[in-house]
């Protein structure tokens, strides 16, 4: 549960970012030289106008102890269903090995509270009830939801629970980005996961392009890139739907506990 959560995690901070800024930020480049305060206003702002949008999408996890990693790739689509409601649905159809890539489809839906996990080679499924009952969780939200992001958070805000710093550009950054580093402050609920989150700010559209975090014991790092994104292209209910499993599959369901 906890790998497919973060997975859904994952996209929900990117999801929130993918809004076209408001009027009055698409003038307004960031550049190298933005300051700090300048790159939170901008996502800040970003995060206005979102109904839905879809994007090619990668997740990678490497572990500094035990070595190794791998890397997922496929699709991802969201939309806002309502006030306080969304819906995210991932597909992932290529696993990445070093060097050797290999079909390995695996699919995620979070709709109406519930998270639907499935692994096409086991021929498993597990819905989880991830959501109270009647429950409205703004997800893109710091402090509510299952991953921290400051798009749409007003900078006061960000400050109180992060130290954050610019970092300088680097060749291995995604082109025309802003790189932010943050730390969690001791004594909040963020300082007992991750020791750093850092967040690559598109210099021309205001949202992420990639995040990636440095966990709490120093040993996992998880990276997430987003492409080719599609801002409020109008996605149908069909693009939200599974397809029909056999009697072949092995179904199970977990309704919500505290």
């Amino acid at each position: 549960m906890k790998r497919a959560r973060w997975m859904i995690g994952w996209v929900l901070c990117l999801a929130g970012c993918a809004a076209a800024a408001p009027a009055d930020m698409k003038d307004k480049t960031l550049t190298p030289d933005s300051s700090t305060d300048e790159v939170l206003d901008a996502l800040d702002q970003v995060g206005q106008g979102l109904k839905d949008f879809d994007a090619k999408v990668s997740m990678g996890e490497e572990d500094s102890v035990q070595g190794g990693g791998f890397k997922r790739t496929g699709r991802v689509s969201y939309r806002v269903t309502g006030e306080g409601n969304a819906s995210v649905h991932v597909v992932f159809d290529r696993r990445i090995v070093g060097s050797k890539a290999q079909d390995k489809k695996v699919e995620y839906l979070l709709a109406d509270g519930w998270l639907t996990d499935r692994d096409y080679d086991r021929k498993v499924e597990i819905r989880r009830q991830v959501i109270k009952p009647g429950q409205k969780v703004n997800l893109l939200k710091l402090g509510e939801g299952p991953f921290p992001l400051p798009i749409g958070q007003k900078r006061e805000e960000v400050l109180k629970l992060f130290d954050v710093k610019k970092i300088p550009a680097a060749k291995e950054d995604p082109a025309g980005s802003a790189h932010l580093e943050l730390s969690p402050k001791q004594g909040t609920s963020f300082d007992r996961k991750f020791k750093t989150i850092d967040v690559w700010v598109d210099s021309k559209s205001h949202f992420p392009v990639r995040i990636e975090t440095f966990d709490k014991n120093e040993t996992t790092t998880r990276t997430t890139d987003l492409s080719d994104v599609r801002v409020n292209p109008g996605l149908k209910d069909a693009d939200f739907e599974l397809p029909k499993i056999d009697d072949h599959w092995q179904s199970t369901q977990e309704d919500y506990a505290d």
